[in-house]
């Protein structure tokens, strides 16, 4: 059989909101695990692991709820572990609250590993054959579809691997649809992986040949990453016949996590022409890899392949210059068809083409207005080298650029503010600000506290803006960023403050740099405000 054919399809089979989950400071509350199985079906996974119905109190809420759902593309998998030793599967509550879950399909895991048979369980091998065919007979005959994990077949074939086929064996006995083959230490390498599976499917082919149905069953492929291969060790499995690919959104999961499906299903459906879900449906990866980040409350990666922020940024102006006349001469794919875009950065690297580029996506027109790029390039050169750095703040650089070319038009102006703060023996620091600014020759005086002086100064200014500007109520501060440029120069250094703020429709990115914090705070904090009132003013 030919691995490459474009026509076989792969199933993707997604377990974030369970081995997700056991990543560092994830979890998800039993809504939020609902919102992410309604994102995961829109983009058309074909399996959706809700989590262990048997474990916790979480995820039977979890299941109550989604039996009132209607899946339009995924079928709702339970997770669970295969019967305890010596005791009926009907008398075993695990498997019990796999079938009260309702859920069509059903993942229990197995041991492969007679290392971890007889040292960690203290069972014996038989006893544990036993434990799987049983419990897979069991869940098939109240009629589920059955995917058995052979949890640490990897290790087990590599120092047994008579008696790790033979578990395969007992899952393939019990009737199970689906044998996935589980790198759970994520410590095979590519290489092993491909020879492993030539090894299993030429014992399976044997297995169906004596089976009188001329049964077959199907191979999956769940691997961890903790050598950095989970992504090309699920590659190279579909590559050498597996038809199912496990695997998280943005890789989370327990250590290093799992393999990262916003990089698999694009590998598959743009680099080998196997199908796996729609083009329309992966124009939206990138976005659901931002709604499970937020979800999460982790930081995304910028640079997580296909889908992160910095997968399609330019910086080098010679790769610059070549992507405005050829995309693809520094592009292995169009940024579109994953949902992403884009970015040329701005910095000391930075060529003509980059600023001309810049300044076209930025709407800035420097053709027949006397402006040379060369004189801005050498400007901003200048400014970096004093600690701007313009690539992570493009709501500064739109400022800096208008300022160029004269477009630039301050709609209010400061005149002077005061911040103090204040620290009582027995309570903590309180801190306020008083602020005059001027519009339109108007002045206007307010005073406002915060949790820290530059939440107290941000709280002044929108207070004063606000009796002259109608729109301040949407536009909150995400995130603020203070580095220290060089710490030998101790608390005398220049230090560089990012400002991220955002409104209804966008997020954007302001700095600041001084040797005082609260003034690199305030020129950040300007250009925020500038920055969402010459949009607003433009947008009206």
């Amino acid at each position: 059989m030919s691995h490459d054919k474009k026509s076989e399809p792969v199933l993707i089979y997604d377990t974030t909101l369970r081995d997700g989950t056991q990543g560092e400071n994830i979890c998800f509350t039993a809504e939020e695990k609902i919102r992410i199985a309604e994102k995961l079906d829109d983009i058309g996974v074909h399996y959706i692991e809700g989590g262990w119905p048997g474990s916790n109190p979480r995820d039977m809420q979890f299941f109550n709820m989604a039996k009132k759902m209607s899946f339009s593309n995924a079928k709702l998998a339970a997770f669970g572990a295969t019967r305890r030793p010596n005791i009926a599967p009907e008398d075993d509550q695990n498997l019990k609250a796999l079938i009260a879950s309702k859920a069509p399909v059903v993942t229990i895991f197995g041991k492969s590993w007679d290392l971890h048979v007889e040292k960690v369980m203290k069972n014996n091998l038989e006893e544990n054959l036993a434990m799987i065919r049983e419990s897979v007979r069991f869940l098939k005959t109240a009629d589920r579809e059955v995917v058995y994990d052979a949890e640490h077949f990897f290790d087990g074939f590599r120092e047994n691997q008579d008696y790790a086929l033979k578990t395969l064996k007992a899952a393939i006995q019990g009737g199970a649809d689906f044998i996935v083959l589980c790198d759970t230490n994520g410590g095979t390498l590519t290489f092993d992986i491909e020879g492993t599976m030539k090894a299993v499917k030429k014992s399976l082919r044997k297995l169906s040949h004596s089976t009188p149905s001329g049964y077959k069953c199907k191979i999956g492929i769940h691997v961890h990453d903790d050598c950095g291969l989970a992504v090309a060790n699920s590659i190279t499995a579909v590559r050498s016949g597996a038809c199912m690919v496990h695997g998280t959104i943005n890789g989370y999961g327990e250590r290093c996590g799992n393999a990262d499906l916003t990089a698999i299903i694009p590998i598959l459906s743009l680099k080998m022409g196997r199908p796996c879900i729609s083009s329309e449906n992966l124009e939206k990866l990138r976005k659901l890899s931002r709604f499970v980040s937020e979800t999460a409350n982790m930081t995304p990666l910028n640079s997580r392949p296909f889908v992160g922020k910095s997968a399609f940024a330019h910086k080098g102006g010679i790769h610059v210059s070549a992507i405005m006349k050829l995309p693809r001469a520094y592009e292995h794919i169009k940024p579109e068809l994953v949902g992403n875009k884009r970015r040329v950065l701005i910095s000391d690297l930075a060529g003509k083409s980059n600023i001309e580029y810049k300044a076209k996506e930025l709407g800035v027109d420097l053709d027949g207005k006397g402006n040379d790029s060369r004189k801005i390039i050498s400007e901003i050169k200048r400014l970096e080298q004093e600690g701007y750095q313009f690539e992570a703040a493009g709501g500064s650089f739109k400022i800096l650029m208008d300022k160029f070319t004269g477009k630039f038009k301050p709609l209010f102006e400061l005149k002077s503010f005061r911040v103090t703060v204040e620290k009582n023996k027995d309570r903590p620091c309180s801190s306020h600000a008083m602020i005059k600014i001027a519009v339109a020759g108007k002045e206007e005086i307010t005073a406002a506290e915060g949790n820290g002086p530059v939440s107290a100064l941000d709280n002044a200014l929108r207070k004063a803006l606000g009796n002259f500007f109608s729109k301040l109520d949407g536009m909150h501060l995400v995130d603020f960023k203070v580095r220290v440029m060089d710490g030998r120069d101790g608390t005398s250094a220049k230090v560089r403050v990012l400002i991220d703020s955002r409104d209804n429709e966008k997020i954007w990115s302001t700095i600041g740099v001084s040797s005082d914090i609260i003034e690199a705070s305030w020129q950040a904090l300007m250009d925020s405000f500038h920055y969402k009132l010459t949009n607003d003013k433009q947008d009206a």
